[in-house]
């Protein structure tokens, strides 16, 4: 009888690895919902680019920020500003 109650505890498929593998369950649980979730954003994404819903923005964007280009009207505010001292 010890030999089953120790076993049925501590075995490979005693209560302890049924924790651990609980454990691992919601981890992968967790790891599948951010999967989905940064699927879910791409495939909205592409669909911006799909030739039947063509998103002309996009499409601009794009190709301003391919060849790291702006428009002579666009409004440019730059979040990492050059280490300068201000001017007074």
């Amino acid at each position: 009888m010890g030999y089953f109650a120790y076993h049925a505890v501590e075995g490979d498929y005693g209560l302890f690895a049924l924790g651990k593998l609980q454990d691992r369950v919601a981890s992968l649980e967790w790891e599948l919902a951010k999967a989905r979730a940064e699927r879910q954003r791409m495939e909205a994404h592409v669909a911006l680019m799909r030739p039947e819903s063509l998103d002309r923005d996009m499409i601009d964007e794009r190709a301003r920020e391919a060849l790291n280009m702006a428009n002579a009207k666009d409004i440019v505010i730059f979040l990492d500003p050059p280490d300068r001292r201000p001017v007074r």
